[in-house]
Formats: C-alpha cells, structure tokens, sequence
C-alpha cells in the first residue's frame, strides 16, 4: 500500500481539497502500479516549515510503497506530484522535496 505523506506551510481553508486528494491518489496509483483503494494520501496544511531561510510556499513529502519502486519510479513521482502541488497549492516545484521509501528493499537491507 503506498502512502504519500505531504507537509506544508500553505493554508489549506479555501482550497479544494477533494480534487488535490483524487489527483495525488490517481498519480500514485499510476505511477507506482497499485489499484487506487490501496493508496493512502496525507495533506497537513499550516505547517511550521522554511525553505531556504523563507516561509514561501513549500512543502516536504515522503512516499512509502511496498514494492513498485525504481529509479524511474522515483523521477516520475517527483515531477508528478511537484506538479499537481504548483496548480493546485501554487507550491513552486523548486520548492519541493520528495523522500521515496520502498518497504520491501528497507526490510530485505535490515535482515544483512
């Protein structure tokens, strides 16, 4: 099951949080290549967070999925996701950090 965890400073009343939440799902379920009723997606708004010595707009985000993870994998959910958060939060992509776990590889490296 991925789970896409996203903080950010943006305040999230006024915003339409309903389609945010159905693109991200889509994305990650399309991206990663696991059905949509398995994708958890977590959207904390007002979040005490800089960037670069700021408060603009910015957000940090960690994906976690058990299996479904490459290199490619990875660059598509970066670009995806920072898109969908620069339309719809107006999070500028260069303001955007994604951390991608894969479960499967994490517990095979802790068993050596």
């Amino acid at each position: 099951m991925p789970c896409l965890d996203i903080s950010t400073n943006v305040n999230l009343d006024g915003i339409e949080t309903d389609s945010l939440f159905s693109d991200l799902t889509k994305a990650v379920s399309q991206i990663v290549g696991k059905p949509e009723n398995f994708v958890m997606i977590l959207v904390k708004g007002s979040v005490a967070l800089t960037f670069g010595g700021n408060k603009e707009p910015a957000a940090l985000a960690e994906i976690v999925s058990m299996g479904g993870i490459n290199t490619e994998v990875k660059r598509k959910l970066i670009v995806t996701i920072g898109s969908i958060l620069q339309n719809k939060l107006f999070i500028p992509r260069t303001r955007f950090v994604l951390k991608v776990f894969n479960a499967t590889t994490a517990q095979k490296s802790s068993k050596l």
